[in-house]
């Protein structure tokens, strides 16, 4: 059951049962119960169901959930008054339909109180259900989220930093130990970035760009030792990139796909070009052009064995982001391949 649907099995079952109850309660008191107490029971239970709903798109709408608590404390407390008062008017406006408002007894002060209190605690107690279903769901989430960085952390140099990659860099860097001391000292200093970058990733779901760019940029420079003249890299980057936060070794990632599955199986080597924009609706738009073509859509979906790569990328996306993010790779005409990502905004404050 997705969650579309057991948010109205909730909402039904819930609202419904204390319609019963009442109904219940009605029965069994002297009086007894008519059909018209039985319909306005209904009714009344019909609309806490659409006022909370209610209450549910503006918490949405306005995203409640990124308030500090005391702030939505506050506004949670308004927002169960406000609904409580127009709780009681629709009561009274449901006895007025039916015939069966009674000026003295509905209008007595005690009377109304009472009406007041009820509706303020079943509102009271929706709101504590809904946040705490969101927080609960937000906290499991999260437990996924780590899940998933510590697999990340374990195969990260095992399989996506791709041991190959790291015995090319020695043996070209020791090639130029000789030719060069200076250009293997750098390209050393470079192999202990990435290294050390890789390492040291802490459990934060998302990195400064800047810094995932300057990982980026250490490994493509150490690749350019390897394939020399064959390997051309371009940067196109809006300054209002460097704004975002991303998921870390996700450029990476796709940079060393571009390397393995590109650039590698052309004789003549090629292009990877990187292109980070900022969209209209203050979305990051990154994109990596490379020489090659797919011969067949990549799986996104994990393996058995637990998946890498792109599939883990696309995983990552859909944690953190929901359906507010996206990915595709695909061909562009008969020389390249294009991957693209679309990240929601997620600011940093720059000092």
């Amino acid at each position: 059951m997705n969650r579309i649907s057991l948010y109205w099995t909730l909402q039904i079952l819930g609202w419904g049962s204390i319609a019963c109850v009442n109904i219940v309660f009605a029965y069994l008191s002297p009086r007894g119960i008519t059909q018209v107490q039985v319909i306005a029971f209904i009714l009344l239970a019909l609309f806490y169901l659409l006022s909370t709903h209610f209450i549910r798109f503006i918490v949405k709408t306005y995203d409640w959930f990124k308030l500090a608590i005391s702030q939505l404390v506050f506004q949670s407390l308004l927002a169960i008054l406000a609904m409580s008062f127009v709780n009681v008017v629709v009561e009274i406006l449901i006895n007025v339909a039916f015939d069966t408002f009674n000026v003295e007894r509905d209008f007595k002060v005690l009377v109304i109180l009472a009406n007041l209190f009820i509706a303020f605690l079943f509102y009271s107690i929706w709101f504590l259900l809904y946040f705490l279903f969101h927080f609960l769901d937000n906290y499991n989430n999260s437990l996924k989220y780590e899940a998933k960085i510590n697999q990340i952390r374990l195969n990260h140099l095992k399989s996506q930093l791709n041991p190959h990659f790291i015995f090319n860099a020695l043996n070209s860097v020791r090639a130029l130990v000789d030719e060069d001391p200076d250009k293997a000292k750098s390209a050393i200093t470079r192999i202990s970035n990435i290294l050390r970058f890789s390492l040291m990733m802490d459990r934060k779901q998302t990195i400064d760009f800047e810094d995932e760019l300057n990982t980026v940029k250490d490994y493509l420079t150490l690749e350019s030792i390897r394939f020399e003249e064959r390997l051309q890299v371009d940067y196109q980057i809006e300054d209002e990139a460097y704004s975002y936060k991303i998921p870390p070794m996700m450029l990476q990632t796709i940079v060393e796909n571009a390397i393995k599955h590109g650039i590698s199986n052309l004789v003549k080597g090629g292009l990877i070009e990187i292109k980070c924009r900022e969209g209209l609706e203050d979305d990051l738009y990154i994109q990596v052009r490379n020489s090659g073509h797919l011969q067949a859509p990549p799986s996104l979906k994990p393996k058995p064995s637990g998946g890498h790569g792109l599939s883990n990328t696309v995983q990552r996306l859909k944690l953190i982001y929901g359906d507010k993010a996206s990915f595709r790779i695909f061909n562009s005409g008969n020389q390249f391949v294009i991957t693209e990502i679309k990240i929601p905004k997620q600011r940093v404050t720059l000092d």
